[in-house]
């Protein structure tokens, strides 16, 4: 029942008995508010006209709540400038008293007094009760008080702040005394030139000079009391006047205020009940006897005797608050909100609203479900596809679909997708992929090659490219068919159910798919079918991207290794060992080489061209065939490095013109010459990392090897540097994978190499072993090349040189000395070609070279011939007319030597001629 507050009176029951008042929960309610108004007579007008119940009552304790609160504001507001003021007025005050005494006559000779004490401290106190402060300090810049009230404190530290004051600026602060809250002010003495040679402080608590509040806030309370008493009277006299004028509310106005009330609650669709404090039932509208089907005449009566359900029952008689607190009333979901009625000093008891859920439970139940359909496909966007491994790619599907979507899922791609390659329809499959949600499915196993019979759903997807749906496998004769003995294990393990999904991307069917059902009873329906679908639709494009970027890769990888040496060349001056690690990302562009030279020299190579793909390693190839084609003509390392920049910047040019290629966005190399005769090595370097040493000894260091811009800057030449290498020295060549990463600065690479070579074996093997098995830990994200070469040095026994004087009759002495040193090494049968071609290379350079002149054989694994002169012409290769006098030496030397050539010193020119030994 719904009561009005402050009415006073009875309602007309002649009125409500002329009303039309359908029977039902309404009716009774009306019925018991006229009983109860009736009852209470003539006694509702006699209430207090204070009471908070009227209108008048209610008028007059709003016109006392507003004049206290004017009253409390005018005192705080008083309170609060009186505190202002005072504080204020101690500022200023302690201020003054302190500057007053530090300007005083006497104050700054005191302080240089041998006793400042006995001067100081009777002016203090005599200032102090004169200004009427509670202290008046004197004190040495370090603090220690002269003057104080209580003279036991004389000679301690002073409490405050004096850093300001060291620096000449007064400083006035508010703290917590010992004497209470005060303001102090510490004020500089200084001497004549600025210098400070002492401190004043003087304070006074607030309560001194807060006599003004205490003086003016008895006025304000009797103001305020005097306010008080006439608005209280005033009020009184306005209620009782508008009481007599309006008698309360009339019955017309509460009648059809009750009328509209009572409408409302019986007219919402939620259920409102009232509950007593004793479990009585004070009011239910028609909608909760409908949710709750309670008897007629259930009002007035205790909720435990209705035949509720014990556990709602319970709830509504608790009292406690609930929250939409679902309860199971027949074959209806109720949820039910329950609150306290005397939270704000109403009736003991409680009030609950029910509400009708079963419907809203069954769509909240169905959204769930969508939801988790939407997570699990946005999830496996996410989460398949993370690598460009077609494999692995398989694997995350079966992942993320296990065991939300299903309990146990496969995937069968073909073995051309697995190389990179469309595959052919009709082939066979692969099992690709396998999980579950445990161990032990009698599934065809990760590994296994596939043929599916026509009769199989995997068949049917395959040959219609959509998904098929199996929903009992027992009842599947197409698919019990294709293994009698494992489909029949199958069942009887617990699978039940069956979607495959073909894999496409766009017209190419990739492989297949499936999801199997073993724990959930429910077989799969057609809306799990599409988002099967979907989601191997989802996932196909990542396979895909896999199976294409495999396929780029093995490409790249193919052109790699064509590209880079297969086998060493023979030569005698380095021991040599290698090792070449591909990115894990993708092929890259770094290469070494080794190329033999003249005079049983060797040429070693690093070089790295920055990204991974098949541009870096076709670059990469193109620089290799480069250097092999310059190293031919015997340059100096920096006029090789300097030739392979300007190819370099020309190949960015010819790119950038066309527009369809891309420029090489950057490129190092390392070039080496080692002499194993002068056991020297010439190397240059274009933005390569320095090559490293290690002495016979097993000590490590870096060579101070000239640095020069990458390939392709142009603009600074390339410094090449000199090292003599001991015998048995290990030259280290290596990219920069090897000593640096995203993780490790380059200068700690560096050092981790230099200590694993410290720590390896003496031979270019186990030095390459020992610096890899360092890295092993590490992802490679780039290439590494490594090139360990021992060196060897050609001895003096294998070695022969003449100083030839420039006369033509110094020619045969040659032929002669050649002669006996070809019979002390076993090789007569070389002594006429060799007297043949030396014959010819002297006469060459006594007539057309310059002096000094110098003849040197060195038998290596051929026997080499050079010779040595000033000029820096070269002589060509022509055929002489058959009337041409001359002509036919170098053409004769062409024909008896194996390899023939010319190379250019700082000082001129060497011709040389190789002969294969017997």
């Amino acid at each position: 029942m719904v009561r009005l507050p402050g009415r006073t009176g009875t309602r007309s029951t002649s009125r409500l008995r002329a009303q039309r008042l359908q029977p039902g929960p309404a009716l009774r309610a009306r019925e018991r508010a006229e009983r109860s108004r009736a009852s209470g007579g003539r006694a509702g007008r006699l209430r207090s006209t204070l009471g908070a119940r009227s209108v008048a009552g209610q008028v007059f304790v709003l016109q006392v709540v507003i004049v206290l609160l004017l009253v409390v504001g005018a005192v705080v507001a008083l309170v609060l400038q009186v505190r202002h003021d005072s504080t204020q007025e101690a500022r200023n005050r302690s201020l003054a008293v302190a500057q007053t005494f530090a300007d005083a006559p006497g104050t700054r000779a005191a302080l240089a007094a041998p006793d400042p004490t006995a001067v100081l401290q009777p002016r203090a106190e005599a200032a102090r009760k004169a200004a009427d402060v509670d202290f008046i300090v004197v004190m040495n810049t370090a603090g220690i008080r002269y003057t104080h009230p209580m003279p036991d404190r004389i000679g301690k530290r002073f409490v405050g702040t004096i850093g300001p004051a060291l620096h000449g600026k007064p400083v006035v602060e508010e703290i917590n005394g010992t004497i209470g809250q005060l303001v102090q002010a510490v004020v500089p003495v200084k001497a004549p030139d600025g210098t400070v040679v002492g401190l004043v402080a003087a304070g006074i608590t607030t309560r001194n000079t807060g006599s003004l509040a205490d003086r003016q806030l008895p006025v304000v309370l009797g103001a305020a009391a005097a306010g008080l008493a006439l608005a209280t009277a005033g009020t009184a006299l306005v209620s009782r006047r508008l009481l007599r004028q309006t008698h309360g509310l009339g019955p017309g106005e509460m009648t059809r205020m009750y009328e509209h009330h009572d409408a409302v609650l019986h007219s919402v669709r939620e259920g409102v009940i009232i509950v007593g404090d004793g479990g009585e039932l004070l009011l239910a509208n028609d909608e909760a006897h409908r949710l709750l089907g309670l008897p007629e005449h259930a009002e007035r009566r205790r909720i435990l005797d209705l035949g509720l359900d014990p556990a709602t029952a319970a709830l509504l008689t608790s009292g406690r608050v609930a929250t939409d607190e679902v309860q199971l009333v027949g074959d209806r979901l109720l949820a039910i909100n329950q609150r306290p009625t005397d939270l704000e000093g109403g009736p003991s008891g409680s009030v609950a609203t029910l509400r009708d859920s079963t419907e809203l439970r069954a769509l909240s139940g169905r959204a769930e479900v969508a939801r988790e359909r939407l997570r699990l496909l946005y999830d496996a966007g996410v989460g398949v596809g993370t690598t460009l491994d077609v494999t692995r790619t398989a694997e995350e599907l079966a992942r993320v679909s296990v065991p939300r979507f299903a309990d146990f899922v496969t995937v069968d791609l073909y073995d051309a997708v697995l190389r990179g390659e469309e595959p052919e329809p009709g082939a066979a499959l692969r099992r690709t992929a396998s999980h579950g949600v445990r161990a032990g499915a009698p599934l065809y196993p990760a590994g296994r090659q596939i043929h599916f019979i026509d009769s199989s759903p995997q068949a049917h997807s395959l040959a219609s490219r959509r998904a098929v749906l199996e929903p009992r496998l027992e009842a599947a004769p197409g698919w019990l068919a294709q293994d009698p003995d494992r489909t029949e294990e199958i069942v009887r393990f617990g699978i039940h159910s069956l979607i495959t999904a073909p894999v496409r991307a766009g017209t190419v069917v990739l492989g297949l798919v499936n999801f199997w059902r073993s724990e959930k009873t429910e077989p799969f329906d057609a809306e799990e079918l599409a988002l099967a679908e979907e989601l191997v639709a989802r996932a196909a494009v990542s396979i895909d991207n896999a199976r294409r970027y495999t396929r780029e890769h093995g490409m790249a990888v193919t052109l790699q290794r064509s590209l880079l040496p297969r086998s060493l060349p023979e030569q005698n001056a380095l021991d040599i060992a290698y090792r070449y690690l591909p990115a894990q990302a993708g092929v890259g562009g770094d290469w070494f080489d080794v190329l033999p030279l003249s005079g049983a020299r060797v040429a070693l190579v690093v070089g790295d061209v920055v990204g991974h793909g098949l541009h870096a390693a076709a670059t990469m190839g193109r620089l290799r065939t480069a250097v092999h084609n310059f190293s031919s003509l015997d340059l100096p390392p920096d006029e090789l490095l300097g030739l392979l920049d300007e190819m370099v910047a020309r190949i960015d040019q010819d790119e950038s013109a066309d527009g369809t290629g891309a420029p090489v966005v950057g490129a190092t190399c390392l070039y080496a010459i080692y002499d194993p005769v002068s056991r020297r090595c010439a190397i240059a370097r274009a933005g390569h990392p320095p090559p490293a040493v290690v002495a016979p000894d097993g000590t490590a260091a870096f060579a101070d090897v000239p640095v020069g811009p990458p390939l392709g800057l142009g603009g600074l030449p390339f410094e090449t540097a000199e090292l003599e290498l001991a015998e048995g020295s290990r030259l280290v060549l290596y990219t920069d994978g090897l000593v640096e990463d995203r993780k490790r600065d380059i200068d700690a690479g560096l050092e981790e190499l230099r200590t694993a070579l410290e720590a390896a074996g003496g031979s270019p093997e186990e030095t390459c072993r020992a610096v890899l098995d360092s890295r092993l830990p590490f992802r490679r994200g780039d290439d590494i090349a490594l090139l360990v070469a021992r060196t060897r040095a050609l001895g003096a026994d294998r070695v022969a040189e003449w100083e030839v004087p420039s006369d033509p009759a110094a020619v045969g002495e040659v032929r002669a000395s050649v002669s006996r040193r070809l019979a002390e090494w076993g090789l007569d049968e070389l002594t006429f070609t060799t007297e043949l071609v030396l014959s010819e290379l002297v006469t060459n350079a006594i007539r057309y070279g310059g002096a000094p002149i110098r003849v040197r054989v060195l038998r290596d694994r051929a026997l080499i011939c050079e010779v040595f002169d000033s000029s820096n012409t070269s002589p060509h290769l022509r055929y002489a007319a058959s009337t041409d006098e001359g002509g036919r030496g170098l053409f004769l030397v062409a024909q008896l030597a194996e390899r023939w050539g010319t190379r250019y010193t700082p000082s001129g020119k060497v011709i040389w001629a190789e002969q294969p030994l017997p």
